[in-house]
Protein backbone atom coordinates (compact mmCIF):
# COMPACT_ATOMS: atom_id res chain seq x y z
CA UNK A 1 0.00 0.00 0.00
CA UNK A 2 1.00 3.56 -0.94
CA UNK A 3 -1.15 6.07 0.85
CA UNK A 4 0.61 9.62 -0.71
CA UNK A 5 0.16 12.66 0.85
CA UNK A 6 0.44 16.42 -0.21
CA UNK A 7 2.68 18.79 1.48
CA UNK A 8 2.23 21.49 3.80
CA UNK A 9 2.74 24.94 2.52
CA UNK A 10 4.71 26.43 5.68
CA UNK A 11 7.83 24.07 6.99
CA UNK A 12 9.53 24.07 9.86
CA UNK A 13 12.51 25.03 9.66
CA UNK A 14 15.43 23.57 11.60
CA UNK A 15 17.99 25.22 13.46
CA UNK A 16 20.53 22.42 13.16
CA UNK A 17 21.24 19.82 10.65
CA UNK A 18 23.81 18.40 8.12
CA UNK A 19 22.93 19.88 4.70
CA UNK A 20 20.87 18.52 2.18
CA UNK A 21 22.73 15.23 -0.02
CA UNK A 22 20.21 14.73 -2.83
CA UNK A 23 22.13 11.73 -3.49
CA UNK A 24 20.43 10.39 -0.08
CA UNK A 25 16.87 11.23 -1.05
CA UNK A 26 14.60 8.10 -1.63
CA UNK A 27 14.06 7.78 -5.23
CA UNK A 28 17.46 8.40 -7.05
CA UNK A 29 15.43 8.66 -10.58
CA UNK A 30 14.55 11.55 -9.57
CA UNK A 31 17.47 13.68 -8.65
CA UNK A 32 17.95 15.27 -12.29
CA UNK A 33 14.98 17.02 -11.82
CA UNK A 34 15.52 17.56 -8.00
CA UNK A 35 18.81 19.40 -9.29
CA UNK A 36 17.17 21.61 -11.92
CA UNK A 37 14.75 22.45 -9.47
CA UNK A 38 16.86 23.33 -6.66
CA UNK A 39 19.58 25.39 -9.05
CA UNK A 40 16.36 27.24 -10.48
CA UNK A 41 14.62 28.09 -7.38
CA UNK A 42 17.98 29.50 -5.67
CA UNK A 43 19.42 31.70 -8.15
CA UNK A 44 15.66 33.60 -8.27
CA UNK A 45 15.92 34.25 -4.62
CA UNK A 46 19.21 34.71 -4.74
CA UNK A 47 19.74 37.33 -7.57
CA UNK A 48 15.89 38.65 -7.82
CA UNK A 49 14.49 38.54 -4.45
CA UNK A 50 11.42 40.66 -4.95
CA UNK A 51 11.13 39.12 -8.41
CA UNK A 52 11.31 35.78 -6.50
CA UNK A 53 8.41 36.87 -3.93
CA UNK A 54 5.92 37.52 -7.25
CA UNK A 55 7.16 34.27 -8.59
CA UNK A 56 6.08 32.42 -5.31
CA UNK A 57 3.41 34.32 -4.47
CA UNK A 58 4.53 35.93 -0.95
CA UNK A 59 4.13 39.14 0.43
CA UNK A 60 6.85 41.40 0.90
CA UNK A 61 6.25 40.59 4.61
CA UNK A 62 7.53 37.41 3.79
CA UNK A 63 11.44 37.79 2.31
CA UNK A 64 12.39 35.62 5.49
CA UNK A 65 11.10 32.49 2.57
CA UNK A 66 13.15 33.91 -0.27
CA UNK A 67 16.29 34.34 1.96
CA UNK A 68 15.74 30.64 2.84
CA UNK A 69 15.20 29.81 -0.41
CA UNK A 70 18.42 31.37 -1.48
CA UNK A 71 20.75 28.86 -0.02
CA UNK A 72 18.92 25.70 0.47
CA UNK A 73 21.87 23.24 -0.89
CA UNK A 74 23.70 24.74 2.73
CA UNK A 75 20.63 25.03 4.96
CA UNK A 76 20.03 22.52 7.60
CA UNK A 77 18.07 19.67 6.83
CA UNK A 78 15.72 17.45 9.26
CA UNK A 79 13.40 14.19 8.45
CA UNK A 80 10.97 14.85 6.27
CA UNK A 81 7.70 14.04 8.89
CA UNK A 82 9.50 17.04 11.15
CA UNK A 83 10.19 19.63 8.00
CA UNK A 84 6.33 19.43 7.12
CA UNK A 85 3.67 20.35 9.45
CA UNK A 86 0.33 22.37 9.65
CA UNK A 87 -3.55 20.45 10.07
CA UNK A 88 -2.90 17.21 8.10
CA UNK A 89 0.61 16.53 9.93
CA UNK A 90 -0.60 17.85 13.37
CA UNK A 91 -3.27 15.27 12.92
CA UNK A 92 -0.56 12.44 11.80
CA UNK A 93 1.53 12.65 15.02
CA UNK A 94 4.46 10.84 13.04
CA UNK A 95 6.96 11.29 16.32
CA UNK A 96 4.36 9.74 18.42
CA UNK A 97 3.38 6.34 16.54
CA UNK A 98 4.33 3.67 18.15
CA UNK A 99 7.67 1.79 16.84
CA UNK A 100 5.79 -0.74 14.30
CA UNK A 101 3.74 1.86 13.00
CA UNK A 102 6.57 4.42 12.05
CA UNK A 103 8.25 1.07 10.67
CA UNK A 104 4.88 1.29 8.52
CA UNK A 105 5.19 4.58 7.71
CA UNK A 106 8.86 4.78 6.37
CA UNK A 107 7.58 1.87 3.12
CA UNK A 108 3.93 3.09 2.94
CA UNK A 109 4.10 7.03 2.58
CA UNK A 110 5.05 9.33 0.25
CA UNK A 111 4.63 12.77 0.20
CA UNK A 112 4.01 14.59 -3.32
CA UNK A 113 6.53 17.51 -3.06
CA UNK A 114 7.19 20.74 -5.52
CA UNK A 115 11.14 20.35 -4.89
CA UNK A 116 11.92 16.85 -4.40
CA UNK A 117 8.90 14.97 -6.34
CA UNK A 118 8.24 12.06 -4.13
CA UNK A 119 9.81 12.40 -0.37
CA UNK A 120 9.52 9.57 2.28
CA UNK A 121 9.37 10.66 5.46
CA UNK A 122 12.34 9.98 6.70
CA UNK A 123 14.13 11.72 3.87
CA UNK A 124 15.97 14.67 4.95
CA UNK A 125 15.64 17.92 3.76
CA UNK A 126 15.27 21.68 4.19
CA UNK A 127 12.68 23.92 4.70
CA UNK A 128 11.36 25.61 1.44
CA UNK A 129 8.47 27.29 0.03
CA UNK A 130 7.73 26.47 -3.47
CA UNK A 131 3.83 25.70 -4.32
CA UNK A 132 2.89 22.97 -7.24
CA UNK A 133 1.62 26.07 -9.12
CA UNK A 134 4.71 28.45 -9.88
CA UNK A 135 6.13 28.89 -13.21
CA UNK A 136 9.80 28.97 -11.99
CA UNK A 137 12.13 31.00 -14.34
CA UNK A 138 14.82 28.53 -15.42
CA UNK A 139 13.12 25.54 -15.11
CA UNK A 140 9.46 26.05 -16.26
CA UNK A 141 5.87 24.80 -14.82
CA UNK A 142 6.64 23.04 -11.93
CA UNK A 143 3.64 20.26 -12.16
CA UNK A 144 4.85 19.98 -15.59
CA UNK A 145 8.35 19.11 -14.76
CA UNK A 146 6.56 16.19 -12.56
CA UNK A 147 4.38 15.02 -14.71
CA UNK A 148 7.48 13.88 -17.30
CA UNK A 149 9.51 12.42 -14.08
CA UNK A 150 6.98 10.93 -11.77
CA UNK A 151 4.86 9.04 -13.63
CA UNK A 152 7.59 5.61 -13.62
CA UNK A 153 8.63 5.78 -9.92
CA UNK A 154 5.35 6.41 -8.19
CA UNK A 155 4.14 3.29 -10.91
CA UNK A 156 6.97 1.37 -9.09
CA UNK A 157 6.26 2.51 -5.39
CA UNK A 158 2.90 1.39 -5.45
CA UNK A 159 3.73 -1.74 -6.79
CA UNK A 160 0.92 -4.58 -6.80
CA UNK A 161 -0.67 -2.58 -3.93
CA UNK A 162 -2.86 -0.02 -2.66
CA UNK A 163 -2.77 3.73 -3.59
CA UNK A 164 -4.32 5.64 -1.22
CA UNK A 165 -4.45 8.88 -2.94
CA UNK A 166 -5.02 11.84 -0.37
CA UNK A 167 -3.58 14.48 -2.27
CA UNK A 168 -4.81 17.88 -3.06
CA UNK A 169 -5.91 18.56 -6.75
CA UNK A 170 -2.70 21.01 -7.35
CA UNK A 171 -0.61 18.39 -6.41
CA UNK A 172 -2.90 15.40 -7.79
CA UNK A 173 -1.50 17.07 -11.08
CA UNK A 174 1.94 16.25 -10.50
CA UNK A 175 1.22 12.53 -11.72
CA UNK A 176 -2.12 10.66 -12.74
CA UNK A 177 -2.34 6.99 -12.06
CA UNK A 178 -2.62 4.80 -15.15
CA UNK A 179 -5.80 3.33 -16.42
CA UNK A 180 -4.23 0.67 -15.27
CA UNK A 181 -3.84 1.02 -11.43
CA UNK A 182 -7.75 2.28 -11.68
CA UNK A 183 -9.04 -0.77 -9.37
CA UNK A 184 -6.35 -0.27 -6.80
CA UNK A 185 -6.88 3.42 -6.73
CA UNK A 186 -8.86 4.72 -3.60
CA UNK A 187 -8.92 8.67 -3.79
CA UNK A 188 -10.65 9.81 -0.17
CA UNK A 189 -13.16 12.94 0.66
CA UNK A 190 -14.18 14.20 4.04
CA UNK A 191 -17.33 15.63 4.50
CA UNK A 192 -18.53 17.04 7.43
CA UNK A 193 -22.04 16.65 8.23
CA UNK A 194 -24.02 19.46 10.71
CA UNK A 195 -28.10 19.09 10.47
CA UNK A 196 -28.32 16.84 7.73
CA UNK A 197 -25.92 18.52 5.15
CA UNK A 198 -22.56 17.51 4.58
CA UNK A 199 -20.06 20.26 3.30
CA UNK A 200 -16.40 19.96 2.41
CA UNK A 201 -14.41 22.01 4.97
CA UNK A 202 -10.91 22.56 4.03
CA UNK A 203 -9.68 21.87 8.18
CA UNK A 204 -11.69 19.11 9.01
CA UNK A 205 -10.44 17.13 5.92
CA UNK A 206 -7.20 17.49 6.59
CA UNK A 207 -7.19 17.16 10.55
CA UNK A 208 -8.88 13.85 9.54
CA UNK A 209 -7.47 12.52 6.68
CA UNK A 210 -3.98 13.05 9.25
CA UNK A 211 -5.58 10.85 11.94
CA UNK A 212 -7.19 8.40 9.08
CA UNK A 213 -3.72 7.94 8.23
CA UNK A 214 -2.48 7.37 11.63
CA UNK A 215 -5.49 4.99 12.35
CA UNK A 216 -4.67 2.67 9.05
CA UNK A 217 -0.28 3.01 10.42
CA UNK A 218 -1.57 1.65 14.08
CA UNK A 219 -3.97 -0.93 13.12
CA UNK A 220 -1.46 -2.27 10.23
CA UNK A 221 -4.08 -2.93 7.75
CA UNK A 222 -2.86 -3.52 4.59
CA UNK A 223 -6.21 -3.13 1.84
CA UNK A 224 -5.79 -4.61 -1.56
CA UNK A 225 -8.79 -2.69 -3.22
CA UNK A 226 -10.08 0.36 -2.25
CA UNK A 227 -14.10 -1.50 -1.31
CA UNK A 228 -11.21 -3.51 1.65
CA UNK A 229 -10.20 -0.23 2.33
CA UNK A 230 -13.31 1.07 2.97
CA UNK A 231 -14.32 -2.04 5.19
CA UNK A 232 -11.07 -1.41 6.75
CA UNK A 233 -11.79 1.74 7.91
CA UNK A 234 -15.79 1.16 8.77
CA UNK A 235 -14.00 -1.80 11.42
CA UNK A 236 -11.80 0.72 12.89
CA UNK A 237 -14.82 3.00 13.12
CA UNK A 238 -15.07 5.86 10.68
CA UNK A 239 -18.75 6.07 8.47
CA UNK A 240 -17.00 5.48 4.86
CA UNK A 241 -19.44 5.32 1.68
CA UNK A 242 -18.07 3.46 -1.62
CA UNK A 243 -18.51 5.09 -4.97
CA UNK A 244 -18.74 3.69 -7.95
CA UNK A 245 -15.52 2.71 -9.59
CA UNK A 246 -14.00 4.83 -12.36
CA UNK A 247 -11.06 4.72 -14.85
CA UNK A 248 -9.79 6.62 -12.70
CA UNK A 249 -9.83 4.94 -9.18
CA UNK A 250 -12.70 4.43 -6.80
CA UNK A 251 -13.99 7.50 -4.30
CA UNK A 252 -14.73 6.65 -0.92
CA UNK A 253 -16.62 9.44 1.19
CA UNK A 254 -15.42 9.55 4.80
CA UNK A 255 -18.37 11.42 7.02
CA UNK A 256 -17.76 13.07 9.72
CA UNK A 257 -20.02 15.14 12.43
CA UNK A 258 -16.76 16.64 14.29
CA UNK A 259 -13.45 16.66 14.97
Amino acid sequence: MLILLPPSEGKAAPARGRPLDLASLSSPELTPTRERILGALERLCHREPDHACTVLGLSAKQGDLVERNASLASAPTARADRIYDGVLYDALEAGTLSTTAKRRAASRVAVTSSLFGLVRLTDRIPAYRLSGDVNLPGAGQIAGLWRDALDPVATDAVGRGLLVDLRSGMYAGFWRPSTALAPRVATLRVLHEVGGERKVVSHFNKATKGRLVRTLLEDGADPRTPAQLADALTDLGWKVETGEPTGKGTQLDVVVTDL
